[in-house]
């Protein structure tokens, strides 16, 4: 009698930047540490340029990945193709989304139609129109696919997987608040510290963007939508049909005035002359013997979502939080009045990627 064969799941990459990369590294080290399943590279593409078999050979899992593909000549295959290329190799697969795309995400639930299981940090898929959001999960359960995106929210910290383990074991999820950006988390730790007293608004806005903790343009993080993005996720899975990041109110950071200049280096030349707003928001804090924060909360008994200025005490969790950290925390029936906090980085490659391969094995661990 034959042998059993080797069991073997085939990953599909698409995205090879910054988490990417940091990914690649993790499953690299993931397949040589567990040899069953045999994880197998069949596709792995950046916008421009790819590197795949049409007969799905494995594309060797070492450290000339990336050289590899930045010198292939192939190009990327369009969604749909990729679908059937990845649908006909016979073999378990799973597709590693790891870019901000809204095409790739709009075309989740073509791979999940057909039993490909998604991983991926990518927060427009489940934060973009209710729809889209539905369609996804509905595609996931008739196909028996799995679909996992720890990273949307918090980078590697384990924020759906602890929400999800508490709405599926019938807890009662009353309130959810805190602070989803490192972006923002650094702006006022250093703007507004619980000792001592913080620097001009415009010039933390600018350490941060030359620190790399903003986007290249910083507006991109002022307007509050990223934070939206991640409510609109953990509000879902909490019960609440948000119908997208724009459907409550987000306080935007930007000066109406600096709203449409034309560039990111525009903005922070012009930032300075609107100082004096912050500075007062500030200082209001600050007489009532607290500090100013950016957060998100979702009030789920009244059905409320909301991102913006707030103010705590210092001896608050949120006051004290340090550097870029996220913190979030779940007030629930059975915490009482306690909430649940989960605090850390909530932003890097390294961290990021780690969400992406945890998802990974819960996969595998599921499908293999």
């Amino acid at each position: 009698m034959a042998a059993a064969s080797v069991r073997q799941v085939n990953i599909a990459i698409i995205g090879a930047g910054g988490v990417g990369k940091c990914f690649l590294s993790q499953l690299q080290q993931l397949a040589a540490r567990r040899p069953s399943p045999k994880l197998v590279l069949t596709y792995i593409c950046t916008s421009k340029k790819a590197l795949y078999s049409t007969d799905h050979t494995a594309i060797a899992l070492d450290d000339n990945v990336s050289s590899a593909l930045a010198s292939s000549q192939q190009a990327p295959l369009a969604l749909g193709k990729l679908v059937d290329f990845l649908g006909a190799s016979g073999a378990k697969t799973v597709l590693v989304d790891n870019t901000s795309s809204q095409d790739v995400a709009d075309a989740y639930p073509l791979f999940l139609g057909r039993g490909i299981s998604i991983v991926t940090p990518n927060k427009k898929a489940f934060s973009g129109a209710y729809k889209l959001w539905q369609a996804i999960f509905s595609a996931a359960e008739q196909s028996g696919a799995k679909v996992y995106h720890e990273s949307s929210v918090g980078a590697g910290l384990p924020v759906l997987s602890t929400l999800r383990d508490l709405v599926d074991t019938g807890d009662e999820v009353t309130k959810i608040e805190g602070v989803f950006s490192g972006t923002m988390s650094f702006l006022f730790n250093s703007f507004a510290p619980t000792s001592g007293s913080g620097g001009q608004w415009s010039a933390e806005v600018k350490k941060a963007k030359a620190l790399g903790y903003t986007e290249p343009d910083p507006r991109d993080d002022l307007n509050g939508l990223d934070v939206a993005r991640k409510l609109t996720i953990l509000a879902r899975l909490a019960g609440l049909p948000v119908e997208s990041p724009t459907a409550f109110p987000v306080q935007s950071l930007i000066p109406k005035e600096l709203e449409s200049v034309a560039s990111g280096d525009e903005f922070l030349e012009k930032l300075p002359a609107f100082d004096a707003q912050m500075e007062e928001t500030k200082a209001a804090a600050e007489r009532e013997g607290k500090v100013v924060r950016f957060v998100g909360s979702i009030d789920v008994a009244t059905k409320q979502v909301k991102v913006g200025l707030e103010k705590f005490d210092l001896s608050h969790p949120i006051a004290a939080l340090k550097g870029s950290d996220n913190i979030i925390s779940f007030y629930t029936k059975r915490y009482g009045s306690n909430p649940l906090i989960i605090q850390g980085a909530g932003a890097g490659g390294d961290v990021t990627a780690m969400g992406v391969t945890s998802d990974l094995l819960k996969v595998l661990a599921q499908i293999a």
